[in-house]
């Protein structure tokens, strides 16, 4: 698997943007930090696979959320340049997430 690790944005997040983002990433830190006390705890499992099912479906839409600049950014400059690749990366990146 290729990392894309170093690369960055052409044109950067806005402050706004990078807050946002933030708060919800400490949100989903704090989501795992409660299942791991609730499976240190010896909490119900149902209890447990419901906060799970709560951070899937928070990381799901914080994928959403740069898929959507990724693809307004991004991906809309590389197709004003006539290159298709990134429109290519962007589709596979799509099936992953599903």
């Amino acid at each position: 698997m290729d990392c894309c690790c170093e690369r960055f944005k052409e044109n950067g997040r806005s402050e706004e943007d990078i807050k946002s983002l933030d708060i919800r990433i400490n949100k989903i830190i704090g989501q795992l930090n409660g299942i791991k006390g609730m499976i240190d705890d010896n909490r119900y499992c149902a209890d447990i696979l419901t906060q799970v099912s709560a951070v899937q479906s928070a990381l799901k839409e914080l994928s959403f959320i740069i898929l959507d600049d990724h693809l307004h950014t991004c991906v809309s400059n590389d197709i004003k340049k006539d290159d298709f690749e990134s429109l290519d990366e962007a589709i596979k990146l799509m099936k992953k997430l599903r």
